[in-house]
């Protein structure tokens, strides 16, 4: 049902940002403005949910409990729509437009929205290596609705966080408190907005991330049964539950996965180490209570949380092989490239620890908060227990992945702040609660207090959600001046040359004679292959390329085709190359040549790609079986085989 309230708010607000004609964000205040007043509406319906769970009459219709949650539901879920949808009203681009790494997941999103099978993004006869679980649901939703991939991607993507966002709440809410759950959803929400939303398929995970690692140390650490000597009594459900979400994100998110992978593991480890602990504790004669407590090991009792660990682990195999298996048996037939791989990047953010909570600033302060609540509570509260293994294992895995430097690859660290934050977001939400009521009870219970508590965070929750826009402002200034599938740049001002793309199309088709889906194109303007669904024969750059796609040895084949002398040449080189040689080239037109702008890996400099370009004689392509077409700023080659 939550889910459904989700997908209902975001359709009609979308829909209805979409009926007028605003001003574009970058060159005007009036989309902010309006942004202000949603989560302002927002905040309303969350605090009224709040206030209905603590003080709602279960004898009066308006104030029943599923009220208080639908109230919750549609507060969250037009927090997102707002802060999202609003900025990007004028535009029919999602954050980041199709530039940067935006360009490769419109690409892949607009391949499964051609068709349902599991192909790679831009190879043909491959399937995929980046998990397709996000963008298969896309794009099938694309599909139903008759959209392009691309102009699905927005509405989709606000609608997936916003549908994350509600879930995680209805996890909560059956994790603690009604009236918390409300509260620690909405702070995890608006630190997942401002800091994930630009890469929607993991914020999804992001989101879901923090109660999920509660539900897994529910799952594993049970003292009261394990010092009973009943360690498999209870707590199945949160074992499968734990294991539905790792497999999800295996399908959604590699890195995130492992992350969280990882402290799901350190779980298991220290929920093992504890219940020996205790068993040793318990079997001692002075505190023993029976004679079988004596005589029971202690390694007996950290078996249970082990087991329950194998089967979490067993159950996201079985999710996870839903994404994974077809690449992992075609890997059977094929050697993945070692170079160039998605672990070659280490911008300055990899090279650091991050301490958000030692900021100045609001964001700063909440991460402070969460930061002493874990510390103060680890020991008696279960939520600060699981957060603050969740916060550890992201240090740890930020260490790791400095010292892979030495073995020339890194973990890709620098993508962890994001989680990092919406865990102390989580426990700064319960340090507020628990610290404003600690106070309230140490000066005497004033009767104001506590409207004065709901105030202050009220007023700081505005205050930081307001700044999103500020916060993702170069992403949405690129969502306008980005030219989108129409030829449209939305900030009114002249289209790129993206506008050609249209004629390029109807080009290719016309010559070819064969569907998008079965036409692989050699270009290196590979933003052509986010908007058609043609397979590309080289990718952007070999760290989103596919393993299995050798793009070291097409790069050095492309370069071959370059140097050759003659039409009959190439055309055998074509034929016998190693993968599906190209239908059609894609260049842009030089003096006496076409060109192609490729690029190779250079880590560990910063930046990690370098530019070159590779010239093809116009006589490569004097043979009658080619067919040259200028279009704009492109030269279309298209093979009649």
């Amino acid at each position: 049902m939550a889910t459904l309230v989700a997908i209902a708010v975001t359709t009609v607000g979308l829909v209805a940002f979409s009926m007028v004609q605003w001003p574009a964000f970058n060159s005007s205040n009036v989309t902010r403005a309006l942004t202000t007043v949603g989560q302002v509406v927002a905040a309303v319906f969350v605090v009224a949910a709040i206030a209905l769970v603590r003080h709602g009459d279960r004898g009066n219709w308006f104030t029943r409990p599923w009220v208080a949650k639908v109230l919750s539901w549609v507060g969250i879920s037009t927090f997102v729509t707002c802060t999202l949808g609003m900025p990007l009203a004028a535009t029919k681009l999602y954050l980041f437009g199709v530039s940067v790494d935006q360009e490769f997941r419109t690409e892949y999103l607009t391949r499964l929205t051609d068709s349902a099978a599991l192909h790679d993004m831009t190879y043909a006869d491959l399937p995929p290596f980046y998990p397709a679980g996000w963008f298969w649901i896309g794009g099938r939703v694309a599909n139903v609705l008759g959209m392009d991939g691309w102009e699905a991607f927005k509405p989709y993507a606000i609608g997936s966080i916003a549908v994350a966002a509600v879930v995680s709440l209805v996890l909560w809410s059956k994790l603690i408190r009604a009236d918390w759950a409300i509260a620690v959803t909405a702070a995890v929400t608006a630190l997942a907005v401002a800091y994930a939303a630009p890469e929607a398929y993991s914020s999804v995970i992001v989101i879901l991330l923090p109660p999920a690692l509660v539900l897994a140390w529910g799952a594993l650490h049970r003292p009261a049964e394990a010092t009973a000597g009943r360690g498999t009594a209870g707590g199945w459900g949160a074992v499968v539950g734990t294991g539905l979400f790792l497999g999800v994100a295996a399908s959604f998110y590699t890195l995130y996965f492992a992350v969280a992978a990882f402290a799901v593991g350190l779980m298991g480890l220290a929920s093992a180490w504890l219940a020996g602990r205790e068993q040793r504790l318990a079997g001692h004669p002075r505190r023993a209570r029976t004679a079988e407590s004596v005589a029971r090991p202690a390694w007996r009792a950290a078996v249970p949380p082990l087991v329950r660990l194998v089967v979490i682990a067993a159950i996201a195999a079985v999710v996870a092989l839903i994404v994974w298996l077809p690449i992992l048996l075609k890997a059977l037939d094929g050697v993945p490239t070692r170079s160039g791989s998605a672990f070659h990047y280490l911008p300055e953010g990899g090279a650091e620890l991050a301490f958000p909570m030692a900021e100045f600033s609001l964001r700063g302060a909440l991460c402070l908060v969460g930061l002493i609540w874990l510390v103060v509570r680890a020991a008696s509260s279960r939520r600060a227990q699981a957060l603050g293994i969740g916060v550890v294992a992201i240090y740890l895995w930020t260490l790791l992945s400095m010292t892979a430097t030495a073995a020339g690859t890194t973990l890709l660290s620098f993508r962890l702040e994001p989680v990092l934050l919406v865990l102390l977001a989580a426990a700064g939400a319960f340090g507020f609660v628990e610290g404003a009521r600690a106070i309230y009870q140490a000066i005497g219970e004033p009767s104001r207090f506590r409207l004065a508590a709901v105030a202050v965070a009220v007023v700081g929750a505005l205050a930081f959600t307001q700044q999103i826009p500020h916060i993702l402002g170069p992403e949405i200034t690129t969502a306008y001046t980005d030219t989108d599938g129409d030829g449209v740049r939305a900030d009114q001002r002249p289209p790129s040359a993206v506008a050609h793309y249209r004629a390029v199309d109807a080009a290719l088709t016309a010559q070819t004679g064969r569907p998008r889906s079965d036409t692989v194109v050699l270009t290196a303007d590979t933003s052509f292959l986010s908007f058609y669904p043609y397979y590309g024969f080289q990718a952007l750059t070999s760290h989103y390329a596919n393993p299995l796609a050798d793009f070291a040895g097409r790069a050095a084949t492309i370069e071959g085709w370059s140097k050759l002398k003659s039409s009959g040449a190439l055309l055998d080189a074509m034929a016998a190359c190693p993968w599906r040689a190209p239908d059609a080239f894609l260049f842009r037109r030089a003096d006496d040549a076409y060109t192609l702008r490729l690029a190779k890996d250079v880590y560990p400099n910063d930046p990690n790609v370098e530019r070159y370009t590779v010239s093809f004689p116009k006589e490569l392509f004097a043979d009658p079986r080619f067919t040259t077409t200028d279009i704009g700023p492109f030269a279309l080659v298209t093979l009649r085989r």
